[in-house]
C-alpha cells in the first residue's frame, strides 16, 4: 500500500494495552525515543500486533501547532 504520509517512524511495539474499544501502542523508535498510538482494539487485532514486533508510526495530521 502506497501512503502520502511522510513522517513514517521505523520502530518496535514496546507495549501493547487492547480494551474494550481502543488499544494503545508505544512504539519505541531507533533512536530510543518512544512515541504513543491510541488506535482501534479491532485494529490492533486486525494486524496482530504483538510486543517486540517491528512496525512503522506513520504521522499524518491536518495541523501542526508549533511553540517557542
Amino acid at each position: 500500500m502506497t501512503l502520502s504520509a511522510r513522517n513514517r517512524l521505523s520502530g518496535t511495539v514496546e507495549s501493547l494495552e487492547i480494551g474494550e474499544n481502543t488499544a494503545e501502542v508505544q512504539v519505541e523508535l531507533r533512536d530510543g525515543e518512544t512515541v504513543t498510538a491510541v488506535i482501534t482494539a479491532n485494529s490492533a487485532e486486525r494486524l496482530d500486533l504483538s510486543e517486540g514486533d517491528s512496525v512503522d508510526a506513520i504521522v499524518k495530521a491536518t495541523d501542526v501547532m508549533v511553540d517557542a
